[in-house]
């Protein structure tokens, strides 16, 4: 397993994370089990969005003797009341709701706590200014939860979290599909078939420019849906037309800015453990360059995937790294001190590019890298 850290939180997670809606029904034994396959992978970050009862007392069972082991991003706000899942913004209700979580895992303490599914504006601000930011921050305070996160579909609502300085963590819904969608209110309308009837051409830039914002400001993101529910993984399902494999969404998600981790959905042990083995992949099974060009009904000419298909440059450029910093930076109409820092730590700058072209040949989305090397060589004099 790869580890990355997560952002400014210090947490070193593994690239590919769990979530547990698919074992809400099993029992404790098979819940240990998974909890061993997820051990023995390296797989260390769980979110724990599901809030059902038993599965939590079920989880904290399976903890006993390796809690250390794992990081454990705990939902505030959602709670189980009347047999079923609830959303909530009542502060008694999170409380209760929050202290009753612990009790079942059997923890005094979670290393995420995540506020969960702000998807408007409207539902920022009242987080914000409520009861709910101020028993989070207590919480933070407290050591009870060591940083603050926030869950998300709306990159609208999702930037404004983020720029406020509030939340450490960031949970946010990432695939090669929902990343061409406008902000919406209506989580619903991420997959709607009419949203995907026209062509589509490029990433929607509020979310390039939420990605951007959360590495310049050091919030990690944790990626959900990076299958798109499966559909992204059937031919008659996916709104791209064609599928995509697991490896590629993994890849993909993982290439984003600002990722640290992504939560891979698994309804059973098996899926556990594929998503598990893209960490032995080779790089071909990996790479979704060349199926993301292909796909019938969405566009990223123009658009740097980061996908290194530029490699390797003669001159030993890291053409992608490169091309991010630049992205960053120009984002921002000036070099944030810290993507001067790490631009300066590069072997080789921009300016070292001969133009041989053989990086624009080999790009499968027409990107000008030529010219990006050009501006990114002036913007940083080297």
């Amino acid at each position: 397993m790869r580890y990355r850290t997560l952002g400014r939180s210090g947490l070193r997670v593994g690239e590919i994370g769990v979530g547990c809606e698919g074992f809400l029904e099993k029992t404790p034994e098979q819940v240990r089990e998974w909890l061993d396959v997820c051990e023995a992978a390296g797989i260390n970050c769980i979110d724990l969005y599901a809030p059902n009862p038993d599965f939590r007392s079920n989880l904290g069972r399976a903890l006993r003797g390796r809690r250390e082991k794992f990081v454990l991003q705990a939902h505030l706000c959602t709670i189980w009341k009347d047999g079923q899942y609830k959303r909530t913004r009542d502060a008694a209700e999170v409380r209760e709701g929050f202290a009753d979580q612990l009790r079942r895992l059997e923890t005094d303490h979670v290393e995420i706590g995540m506020i969960h599914y702000v998807d408007s504006l409207a539902d920022w601000e009242t987080v914000k200014t409520g009861p709910v930011m101020a028993y989070a921050l207590e919480l933070k305070a407290a050591g009870t939860i060591g940083c603050v996160g926030l869950s998300s579909h709306n990159p609208q609502a999702a930037l404004a979290a983020v720029r406020s300085g509030l939340i450490d963590v960031l949970m946010f819904s990432v695939n090669p599909c929902y990343d061409l969608q406008p902000a919406s209110e209506d989580v619903e309308e991420l997959w709607a078939p009419k949203n995907y009837a026209a062509p589509l051409l490029n990433m929607d830039p509020e979310r390039q420019e939420l990605y951007e914002t959360c590495q310049r400001l050091e919030v990690g993101i944790t990626v959900m849906k990076a299958f798109g529910g499966g559909d992204l993984l059937s031919d008659s399902l996916s709104p791209a037309g064609k599928a995509l494999t697991a490896f590629q969404c993994l890849q993909y998600a993982l290439d984003r800015p600002g990722v640290g981790c992504v939560m891979s959905g698994a309804r059973s042990l098996e899926d556990l453990k594929e998503s598990a083995a893209f960490e032995e992949a080779p790089e071909a099974e990996r790479d979704y360059a060349a199926a993301l060009a292909e796909l019938p009904k969405i566009s990223w000419k123009g658009r740097c995937m980061y996908c290194g298909h530029c490699a390797p440059c003669p001159q030993g450029i890291s053409v992608a790294e490169v091309t991010k910093f630049l992205n960053l930076s120009l984002a921002q109409s000036a070099v944030p001190e810290t993507v001067r820092e790490h631009y300066a730590a590069l072997p080789h700058g921009a300016g070292e590019c001969v133009r041989c072209g053989a990086c624009e040949k080999r790009c499968p989305f027409a990107v000008p890298i030529m010219e990006n090397m050009a501006k990114a060589a002036e913007l940083f004099g080297r």
